[in-house]
């Protein structure tokens, strides 16, 4: 056998072992997020039940690899070079396409991926095997493609997008309102009965969905199916019986419930969606079995037709490879974060922008909601408005929803699920759990007046997203696929190549960033009272200025030396610090409230150290933006008069700011008249430069951009010096004021 096969059969293992750490990636966000925004455990235990649930669905996986072999195209019409090279395209062009989406934080449908890709990689196969076949035209292209799968996955797209949304919206409406936020003293009645409900519904939807490959055929699940109705209710009995024990020993059984859902899911996301990631390589692995035995490498592929066991030890490798992505990766922590800070009830910074549809959607809402007002007695209207008074205003180290929205979601999610399956709808988990938290959201009142239009335009985004998934995954896949099958063995090695290349460049650039946040998290008051809050502020302020002098200093020289890829540099760590600091103002208010019982003045103090924070770095933005947008665009740099003044201010702005942080450093303010002194001689001299260029201007010496780069730095130098003197002496009242 040539040796090209050989080879990609091991390129189509390392997409495998990549398709693994991606998928759970983008995929973690179905069962991880319901405990996560309810902080229902510590996130070790959240992460061993999951992992458990990883394990024992890779155990039932086996019944679903054959959507690889099978699921888009006819193989008895392929012969095995041509299935080898449609697999090697879906394997790169897959782990390419969600790379992208984790690395924006965006969920999307491994399903949905897979499917797209088969299809889009067997049409450019099949193009190429009738081009060179002079007996065949393109009309003959449906013989080699299954196109039910595909019209099949995407109705049930469009039809599980909205039911979610309303379903969810309506059990989360009614929950509410039974239970409100208080639901402490209902729920010591209610709560097992309704816990176990939930209970019994997962239960079923692992039966139905988790574990529907290794119970095929069984008189078990054939009385199931024919007793649906009797069996959920024989679980809920027995559900409810032993969760009212658990609630009798004081044991919170919420969040009993919530863990076992997280299991349940993630047994499904294992036992089911485990095909997305090496269901390919797999199948891949047993063209290469059949090709090399028969010693024929042109054979016809109709073996795929038949039904073989996968290999155990290759799904519980899997198994560990998933878990080890679920521990470990951070870009999965970035993709949960979008979809729970869209279901969140907290107020701050907002990870989308408003759009006109956005805003149009909260306009029609507020209407509707004023013809509510006017048909609905004010009395109703009371009553309803507290169940759904929250008990407190979040902070930014609570809980992002509660117990009970956390419950619905995952009781929603399954019951959803299983119903699909049940009717052989090809639902996507993605999909319907996402909406399915996003119309709880809704119906929670989570989306307020303030922030309802981010939140509509992310959901929008997301939406839109995974469409643009199939669309993205037949495109991507059926180029590459030509490519394979008119490039050859230098077509194999380029495009594997490139595909290695930009998965590295992906996962290098994420490791970066979460370095890069790791030490730069914004202060949001923490834990403890008014001392704690002072020690954390002033270590924040510290650190903070530290960074803003050795940005400048380092701005300063790059521009001189025109070091377009510093520049580059700076202006990203510049953004990330202007970004941190205006976290802080969105985190205000729950500091302000852990301050209620301090002076008013701390508080005064406290609110200008925050202000003066974020204008010494939007400061900081606009020195390095321009200046990198001048050499990027290869304008001229400055003249020797120019770089002389330039340095001569730069050496004074350090020596100040070295002043600063010592002080900051120390808490000792005594020098704090030398730092006005040093102040005033500092505006002095930029003063003085600034008329030395403007004699330059009129001499007619240097060119426009430059003048007016050199004249913007200097300016922004005085604003940013400026604000840091009000900062320090902010931070001087604020440090004494509470002491």
């Amino acid at each position: 056998m040539d040796i090209i096969y050989t080879v990609v059969l091991v390129i189509l293992a390392i997409t495998a072992i990549s398709g693994l750490f991606v998928g759970v990636t983008n995929d973690a966000v179905n069962f991880l997020n319901s405990a996560l925004g309810s902080k229902a455990a510590p996130l070790r235990v959240i992460l061993l039940v999951a992992s458990l649930g990883i394990v024992v669905g890779t155990l039932t996986a086996s019944g679903m690899m054959e959507v690889a072999r099978t699921g888009m195209f006819n193989p008895e019409l392929f012969n095995f070079r041509e299935v080898m090279m449609l697999y090697l395209a879906v394997m790169l062009g897959n782990i390419i396409l969600l790379d992208v989406y984790n690395s924006l934080g965006l969920p999307t449908s491994t399903t949905v991926a897979l499917i797209f890709s088969l299809l889009g990689a067997a049409i450019a196969v099949s193009i190429a095997k009738i081009s060179a076949d002079p007996t065949e035209t393109m009309a003959q292209l449906g013989k080699y493609i299954n196109t039910a799968r595909a019209s099949g996955i995407v109705s049930g797209i469009l039809a599980s997008v909205a039911i979610a949304l309303v379903v969810g919206s309506a059990v989360m409406w009614i929950s509410r309102v039974i239970f409100s936020f208080s639901y402490t003293r209902v729920f010591r009645w209610f709560g097992s009965l309704w816990c176990g409900g939930a209970v019994a519904t997962i239960l079923y939807y692992v039966l139905i969905k988790g574990l529907k490959a290794p119970l095929a055929g069984t008189d078990f699940l054939a009385l199931v199916n024919a007793n649906t109705g009797l069996f959920f209710l024989l679980m809920w009995a027995a559900a409810a019986i032993l969760l009212l024990g658990l609630q009798l020993l004081r044991i919170n059984i919420l969040k009993v419930t919530i863990l076992i859902g997280t299991f349940s899911l993630a047994l499904a996301f294992a036992g089911n969606d485990l095909v997305n990631f090496i269901g390919v390589p797999i199948a891949g692995l047993d063209s290469y079995m059949m090709a090399r035995e028969s010693g024929d490498t042109a054979m016809m592929m109709d073996g795929l037709r038949d039904q073989v066991p996968a290999n155990f030890l290759l799904l519980m490798g899997a198994g560990l490879i998933m878990i080890v992505t679920l521990w470990f990766s951070k870009k999965a922590m970035n993709v949960t974060e979008t979809e729970i800070k869209l279901s969140s009830a907290k107020e701050g910074e907002e990870k989308f922008q408003s759009t006109m549809f956005s805003r149009a959607i909260v306009r029609a809402a507020v209407a509707v909601n004023s013809g509510y007002k006017w048909i609905v007695p004010n009395r109703g209207q009371e009553w309803i408005n507290n169940r759904f008074e929250q008990l407190a205003v979040p902070d930014k180290g609570s809980a992002h929803y509660d117990l009970i929205r956390a419950t619905v979601n995952l009781i929603v999610s399954s019951l959803l699920i299983a119903f699909g399956t049940g009717l052989a709808l090809p639902l996507s988990t993605t999909y319907v759990t996402f909406m399915v938290a996003m119309g709880s959201s809704l119906a929670d009142r989570a989306w307020g007046r303030e922030t309802a239009v981010y939140r509509i335009s992310g959901v929008v985004t997301v939406v839109m997203g995974w469409f643009v998934t199939g669309l993205g995954a037949f495109v991507i896949a059926f180029a590459i696929a030509l490519g394979l099958m008119y490039g050859g063995s230098v077509a194999i090695i380029v495009i594997s190549a490139l595909a290695l290349f930009l998965l590295v460049r992906s996962n290098l650039k994420a490791k970066r960033k979460n370095l890069d946040d790791d030490g730069s998290e914004a202060f949001v008051g923490g834990e403890g009272g008014e001392g704690a809050i002072i020690t954390q502020s002033t270590d924040e302020v510290k650190d903070v200025m530290d960074r803003v002098t050795g940005i400048y200093n380092r701005t300063m020289v790059a521009v001189m030396k025109e070091n377009r890829k510093a520049l580059r540099e700076l202006v990203r760590e510049s953004n990330d610090l202007f970004y941190r600091s205006r976290e802080r103002k969105y985190a205000m208010m729950p500091v302000l409230d852990k301050l209620k019982g301090s002076d008013i003045e701390t508080v005064h103090y406290y609110v200008q150290v925050v202000d003066y924070l974020s204008e010494v770095t939007k400061s900081l933005v606009h020195i390095t933006r321009p200046a990198f947008d001048h050499i990027d665009n290869h304008h001229k740099g400055f003249s020797k008069e120019q770089a002389q003044d330039l340095m001569q201010v730069n050496d004074n702005v350090k020596k100040l700011y070295d002043k600063i942080n010592s002080m900051l450093e120390t808490n000792d303010f005594r020098d704090m008249d030398k730092v006005m002194q040093g102040r005033d001689r500092l505006m002095e001299m930029i003063g003085d430069v600034i008329k030395r260029q403007l004699r330059r201007i009129q001499g007619e010496k240097g060119s426009t951009k430059t003048s007016v780069l050199f004249l913007n730095i200097l300016n922004e130098t005085k604003t940013m010096v400026l604000q840091s003197r009000n900062l320090l002496k902010s931070q001087k009242y604020f440090v004494s004021a509470g002491h």
